[in-house]
Parts: C-alpha cells; sequence; structure tokens
C-alpha cells in the first residue's frame, strides 16, 4: 500500500509541474528581469522553451550580427544571458519535448521558424500563408505575438 501511495503521489507532482517541459503550446516564460530588458527591447520575449540550449548558446555567441543588428552586450551580461537561456532550453536537463525532438543532437536552428514542430503546427493548415500574416498584421513569420497575444507569457495556444 505504501508503494502504491508513492507511485501516486509522484504521478500527482509530475502533473502539478505544469509547463516545467515545454508541451509546445505552453512553455514557462522569461522570469530574468535581465533577459526580459534586453531581449525584449527589440523584439518580442521568446520563451527559452522554443529552442535547445545549443541554438541559444549559437544566437547569443553572435550578437554582433543578430539576424542583421548589432546588439553586442557587455560580455558579463551576454554570459549570465546566455546561461539564463542554455538552463531554460527545450531539454535543458530533461528529455527533449515535441519543440525540438525531431532535431539532431547536433542540430542547432537559429530560428523558430526552422524547427519541424513549428513547420508542422503552422504550415499545414496554411497558417502562414501570406493572406494569413496579413490578416494578423505579423510582420515576419516569427512575430509570435500577432496571432498568439499571450506568447510572451509561453502561451501558444490558438487564440
Amino acid at each position: 500500500m505504501k508503494s502504491r501511495s508513492i507511485r501516486i503521489a509522484a504521478l500527482v507532482a509530475v502533473a502539478l509541474s505544469g509547463p516545467a517541459q515545454a508541451d509546445g503550446d505552453r512553455m514557462p516564460p522569461i522570469k530574468n528581469p535581465e533577459v526580459a530588458k534586453e531581449c525584449s527591447a527589440c523584439h518580442m520575449l521568446y520563451p527559452a522553451g522554443l529552442l535547445p540550449a545549443r541554438s541559444w548558446t549559437r544566437i547569443m555567441g553572435d550578437l554582433k550580427n543578430h539576424f542583421g543588428d548589432n546588439a553586442e552586450l557587455d560580455p558579463a551580461l551576454t554570459q549570465r544571458i546566455t546561461a539564463y537561456l542554455t538552463q531554460n532550453a527545450d531539454g535543458a536537463g530533461r528529455p527533449p519535448s515535441k519543440v525540438s525532438r525531431d532535431l539532431s543532437a547536433t542540430d542547432a536552428p537559429l530560428r523558430i521558424t526552422e524547427l519541424p514542430w513549428w513547420k508542422r503546427k503552422h504550415e499545414k493548415k496554411d497558417r502562414v500563408s501570406p493572406a494569413a500574416l496579413k490578416e494578423y498584421k505579423a510582420k515576419f513569420l516569427g512575430d509570435c505575438v500577432a496571432c498568439h497575444k499571450q506568447a510572451e507569457k509561453g502561451v501558444f495556444e490558438d487564440d
């Protein structure tokens, strides 16, 4: 009986851990003030769980050429932000979620829109056609908040 109670308690703990692991529709939002301030100064605050750690390492390693812009930061701040993003990335300390499970162990996409998961979610229903992007006033494919109003809070359910 005690063994069964322990198993039930373990299952409840896993269930209540909620979005500790991204499920593709919800994931933990950025909670670090430095990351929030610096990253949201220029674009949407993407949850770290949208990419694996190796992707964040690549992105943060070339801030001088950050998607065509110079986003260089103080080296110490860059190191702290990189540490936060990689520690909270998809698969960090746990199995990858459906967000990055289709990637090889060496794939490190720089854009969320390069993920097989993203393509399945958006391209299968033509959600990113030029007409759809125009309707939602999306500026580019990765403009999540155009369609998912709570994206910066880690909620990507269809609005």
